[in-house]
């Protein structure tokens, strides 16, 4: 397991596996990519230039000094074999679950949630999903294929009871996922409009919180594999995390940033920030 192994990415992320709180871990996966490939880099992005962020969030007003933060890296994933990194992946999850740890999975494509969510969905059973995202990830298969980025919300209902998945800043997907979404979760076209309801809606129960950077307009985050015009704003991404610390985030992941397509290297340090603000949101 990766808890024997514990790099030093981050002054604030450095606490012993045995005394943490949130951990943090790397998915190397994006093998059902569906259009440019590349967030299996996104995990090595981040920690190339997490170091040269500041541990202090004037967001959240909250330090990773002062929290019990760990990384513990990459999951080692076999290539060209889905099924397999999906095991692996739920494994490792299941095992810091079971270690009472708040896990903060940075991807990686977005099918990597899907694991994690179901070690969750194991101990928590009424867990709540807030979703953010462009894509609605709701159909039910992608050219035939169950198991995609594409079908990732589809998989995680498969899990659980409607109403529970919450989604924000949809702007694409299928005629059938927009009609699916109408009865089976909630959503937000568009926008993060409804964010501020969630803490008297869901109260103090367990949720998971699912970041799809690509949520964010090409302007603020192009490196990404599937970038969709009409996105929210960096400010308007964090004024809606400064209302889910109000939340019980127990477990939450940052995904789908592809670095090699913004050379500026702009949008891995949106990333970096936006891990920051999620790990001081868990570790409360």
């Amino acid at each position: 397991m990766l808890k024997d192994n514990t790099p030093l990415i981050h002054e604030g992320i450095r606490t012993a596996y045995a005394e943490s709180e949130v951990v943090v871990f790397g998915i190397p996966f994006d093998g059902t990519t569906s259009f440019r490939p590349g967030a299996r880099f996104g995990p090595q992005a981040v920690r190339q230039e997490l170091d040269g962020l500041e541990t202090y969030s004037p967001y959240l007003d909250r330090d990773l000094l002062d929290c019990k933060v760990c990384d513990l890296g990459d999951i080692p994933l076999p290539f060209g074999n889905t099924a397999r990194a999906l095991e692996l992946i739920r494994e490792e999850a299941r095992s810091l679950v079971k270690d009472g740890k708040k896990t903060l999975a940075i991807g990686g494509e977005h099918l990597i949630s899907l694991p994690v969510i179901t070690a969750w969905l194991e101990k928590h059973p009424d867990l709540q999903i807030v979703h953010f995202d462009a894509h609605a990830d709701l159909r039910d298969d992608y050219l035939g294929e169950k198991l995609s980025h594409a079908s990732v919300m589809r998989r995680v209902f498969d899990r659980m009871r409607a109403g529970r998945i919450w989604q924000f800043g949809i702007r694409s997907g299928t005629r059938q996922e927009f009609e699916f979404a109408a009865e089976n979760t909630v959503m937000q076209r568009f926008d993060l409009a409804g964010v501020e309801e969630l803490p008297y809606v869901l109260g103090t129960g367990p949720v998971y919180l699912s970041i799809d950077l690509d949520v964010l307009d090409p302007s603020v985050f192009c490196g990404t594999g599937t970038p969709e015009p009409g996105g929210v704003t960096f400010k308007e991404l964090m004024a809606a995390m400064s209302v889910l610390a109000q939340l019980n985030v127990v477990g939450g992941d940052v995904v789908e940033l592809a670095p090699h397509y913004d050379h500026s290297g702009v949008s891995t340090a949106v990333a970096c920030k936006v891990v920051r603000e999620l790990a001081l949101i868990m570790a409360r």
